[in-house]
């Protein structure tokens, strides 16, 4: 079997779109039109990757057709996940810029940075993005990928600042306007905002679809992206609508999938969700995926089935090491969620905060420390995780979770409380860990309270 990978589920994949129809002229309007499928130009692609492999092969020095062969190879990354076309990208860029220099071959660079962020290796994205600021200073793309790789590495002000750049020299208008509206939106969750961030991210998909020729691929990922922001708010009618959306507008497009067998399992539908997730797996069994189906087949009372999806998520983090660790953090939360090899779990996560200081990496050491044992640590990383304000279930259960380690009862209360009045169904396993800690800590204080009137 042929393992693929989601690629980032990042931001940097809308630099190379243009966006949708010509339709819908007004981008301020408040209620997004009605989703329709979008034509697939796959056929006029996949055309155009052979000419310019030919292209290639016949004359190696080539680096224009080098750079147009690793955009169309990033497409087909963002379009199926797959990695054997990042691989491709990867290759391809970096036989440009060995054929010509950066100096006088921006576009060889910018692909490479490109590849390097898709590839999770955030730090060699930014400097690559820094170098290219500098040779196209009068040029908004470059602060774009940036700013990008700058908020994976949770430099979240340095981020914020290159975003502005960006903005001011783009003007603000057509694809740059859609890019700052989507990453307003990724702020403005990290803040603790989804309000807003649904609110930008509703304008991002306005702005797109005031463009004419839109890539259906983008319109999907605006609407999937709405689709997550309401999941995190316990929204699920909206959010299954939105994946629904995302679906009509890109048929079969598996982060939809996937997200939709979330949305079924969380509305108490567990054979719907296993149904989206066997689909979403068929087409992309990336970690997350199966590790959900497994949950869901556990739920189901299928439990060989789950073995055998747990099974497969440890297959897949080992190749992924030979593809750059593109899965360390979902690994290490994998293992802490289903309480196997803590110890390495831990591990791979402090290995990658020490490079990649963003929220979610603190989180994930705290998550691990705290099935590792080391309760101090995961106090520690925690706050990190929750220094922005972010409204995230997971933080807030993680939280409390470590709270109630640290004999903290009333923060593990607070926290655990949050988790579940912000999305009761966050996850169908540890909402159940969940509501069952929070349950033992209130018949603990009852208890605590009844022998203290007794004493009296």
């Amino acid at each position: 079997m042929r393992i693929k990978g989601i690629g980032a589920v990042s931001v940097v994949a809308l630099l190379l779109v243009v966006v949708t129809s010509c339709a819908y002229r007004n981008p301020r309007a408040g209620a997004l039109p009605k989703a329709i499928e979008l034509p697939s130009d796959r056929i006029a692609a996949e055309q155009s990757i052979r000419f310019l492999e030919k292209r290639v092969q016949r004359d190696p020095d080539d680096f224009i057709a080098h750079n147009k062969l690793a955009g169309y190879y990033l497409r087909r990354v963002r379009e199926t996940g797959d990695l054997t076309y990042l691989n491709l990208a990867a290759r391809t860029s970096r036989v440009s810029l060995s054929t010509m220099p950066a100096e006088k071959n921006s576009a060889g660079l910018a692909e490479l940075a490109q590849v390097e962020f898709t590839s999770h290796d955030f730090a060699a994205s930014r400097d690559h993005a820094r170098r290219l600021a500098e040779l196209e200073s009068d040029k908004s793309y470059p602060q774009q990928i940036l700013g990008d790789a700058l908020l994976e590495l949770g430099e979240y002000d340095a981020a914020r600042g290159a975003y502005w750049r960006m903005e001011q020299l783009g003007g603000a208008r057509g694809l740059t306007a859609v890019a700052s509206e989507q990453r307003l939106s990724r702020l403005a969750a990290l803040n603790g905002d989804p309000a807003s961030a649904t609110r930008h991210m509703r304008r991002a998909t306005s702005l797109a679809l005031a463009i004419p020729n839109p890539p259906r691929e983008t319109v999907a990922w605006c609407r999937w992206q709405l689709g997550e922001l309401a999941f995190s708010t316990g929204d699920y009618g909206a959010a299954e609508q939105h994946d629904r959306d995302a679906l009509i507008t890109f048929p079969g497009y598996y982060r939809a999938l996937a997200s939709l067998g979330r949305v079924r399992a969380a509305r108490g539908d567990i054979s719907g969700g296993i149904e989206q997730y066997e689909r979403a797996v068929r087409l992309l069994p990336d970690p997350s995926f199966v590790a959900a189906l497994g949950d869901l087949y556990k739920l189901n009372g299928r439990n060989a089935e789950a073995e055998a999806q747990y099974a497969l998520v440890e297959a897949i983090a080992h190749l992924s090491e030979m593809s750059g660790n593109l899965y360390n953090r979902q690994q290490a939360l994998f293992l802490a969620d289903h309480d196997k090899k803590l110890r390495e779990a831990y591990e791979n996560a402090a290995k990658e905060y020490s490079v990649r200081k963003d929220i979610y990496g603190a989180d994930a050491v705290a998550w691990t420390a705290l099935k590792a044992g080391k309760i101090h640590e995961a106090e520690a990383a925690i706050k990190e995780a929750l220094r922005l304000g972010t409204q995230d279930a997971r933080l807030f259960y993680h939280a409390g979770m470590i709270m109630k380690a640290a004999g903290d009862t009333a923060s593990a209360q607070n926290y655990l409380r949050r988790a579940i009045q912000l999305n009761p169904e966050f996850d169908p396993l540890q909402t159940l860990i969940a509501s069952q800690a929070l349950a033992g800590l209130a018949t603990s204080d009852q208890r605590n309270s009844a022998a203290a009137r007794g004493a009296r």
